[in-house]
């Protein structure tokens, strides 16, 4: 005598629902990132990041090409797929050629990591219309040239990730970067709107907004000036790289498919909107 089938309990339910929702909706095939600026400091720390979670990562730089090959050789390394591909950001039809290069070479692109960004710092009255044009080009306008040719695939696929790197500065302001904040916060402004148009087919927008990152930057700070930065952040000490790369890690996963148009402080505290 068979004996007879057990009816699922609500917690067998619960647990089989968010397997299925665990799933992932795009082709099993590795998954591509491109990460832009990563052949050094923010940048290199995700490329690794998204590397060592089993992603084909395109390593971009615009004159590191060195660097850019050793974070290849070091993803290489650990068993990993990377390849470095050089190119201008700040022009609208560099972005496009970069995105077809990665395409043809890797095969898809699933994962776009808007990085790239330079800074011309001054204050507003001595600020030249290159530094500001330079700014804003680069850091704000690349990632909207780049998202616009990268969108195109993904909507095929019906499965992608848009993350937008952003700073604390455009929550806050800061004294000598005009150009910096407004290109940072029109970064949060382009997010949300690609958020809106596109996660009904499958691709999330989102943005991580990093605040005093260990660097070279940080790292030539005068003991006075270190010490008034530290006391504005609550945790007592400056991030990581790859704890902002981690924060992207996430939002990137199929972990995250829930989370779309948000602005992900990575700062210590430092600013709580």
């Amino acid at each position: 005598m068979s004996p007879t089938p057990k009816t699922p309990s609500r917690d067998d339910r619960a647990a089989r629902d968010a397997h299925a929702a665990r799933e992932p909706s795009a082709a099993p095939e590795q998954r591509v990132a491109l990460v832009t600026g990563s052949s050094r400091g923010l940048g290199r720390a995700a490329a690794l990041m998204l590397a060592a979670r089993g992603h084909a990562v395109a390593v971009h730089y615009a004159r590191g090409e060195a660097a850019a090959a050793e974070v290849v050789r070091e993803i290489a390394a650990a068993g990993g797929n990377a390849q470095a591909f050089g190119a201008d950001v700040a022009d609208p039809d560099a972005c496009a050629d970069l995105i077809k290069r990665v395409a043809a070479e890797l095969g898809r692109l699933d994962v776009l990591v808007n990085n790239a960004g330079v800074t011309r710092d001054t204050l507003a009255l001595r600020m030249k219309r290159e530094d500001w044009e330079t700014v804003i080009d680069t850091d704000l306008s690349s990632a909207f040239h780049l998202s616009k040719a990268a969108l195109r695939g993904m909507l095929r696929a019906g499965w992608g990730r848009i993350v937008n790197v952003s700073s604390v500065v455009a929550l806050m302001g800061n004294v000598g970067q005009a150009n910096y904040v407004a290109a940072k916060a029109g970064l949060i402004g382009l997010t949300k709107a690609l958020a809106r148009e596109y996660a009904g087919k499958g691709v999330t927008v989102n943005a991580v907004a990093p605040g005093f990152i260990e660097s070279d930057m940080t790292g030539g700070l005068s003991d006075e000036l270190r010490d008034a930065y530290l006391k504005q952040i609550p945790v007592g000490r400056f991030g990581r790289p790859e704890e902002v790369a981690a924060a992207i890690a996430y939002l990137v996963s199929d972990d995250a498919a829930y989370v779309n148009g948000q602005t992900l402080t990575v700062d210590g505290g430092m600013v709580m909107p």
